[in-house]
């Protein structure tokens, strides 16, 4: 049998997911059994397309509610420790590459988000990154076999 996998979110992280989970259990389940109840009274239930959406919406509501409770049940929060000047999740750090800084943000699996520079640590980027000091040098090579250098400027 294997072990109960672990999450590892930042406080804000956390938060975020306790809020989502609070809005679905409460706001939406309400909203979509109004339009459930709204579709029901426009009469035959086998061709009624609102109905059909309606249902749909709330079985993918209940399965990202069931999702986030047992992210919640599996959660380790994590904050980065100042005295530790090493990359770890929680860390924010600024890297160049090609002489362009970026600021990236060392998360868990659930609040990886690239298109914001939030990077998971079970990611290969995110692997190259972890335990890197200011001053260090991280090479990462991508899916194309493009080869990137990363130079850690600070850790913040």
């Amino acid at each position: 049998m294997q072990g109960i996998q672990k999450h590892y979110v930042s406080q804000e992280g956390y938060d975020e997911i306790k809020k989502d989970l609070e809005y679905r259990k409460i706001d939406l389940r309400k909203e979509i059994s109004d339009r459930i109840k709204i579709a029901k009274d426009f009469g035959d239930l086998s061709e009624n397309a609102a109905y059909t959406e309606a249902r749909e919406a709330q079985n993918d509501n209940e399965a990202k509610i069931r999702e986030l409770e047992d992210i919640i049940l599996t959660v380790e929060v994590v904050k980065a420790d100042k005295g530790i000047n090493k990359i770890q999740i929680g860390s924010k750090f600024v890297v160049e590459l090609n002489g362009k800084e970026n600021t990236y943000y060392l998360v868990g699996s659930t609040e990886a988000d690239p298109a914001t520079f939030k990077i998971s640590n079970e990611s290969p980027l995110g692997m190259v990154f972890l335990g890197k000091k200011a001053g260090d040098e991280a090479e990462f090579k991508g899916p194309s076999g493009t080869i990137m250098k990363f130079k850690i400027k600070k850790i913040l």
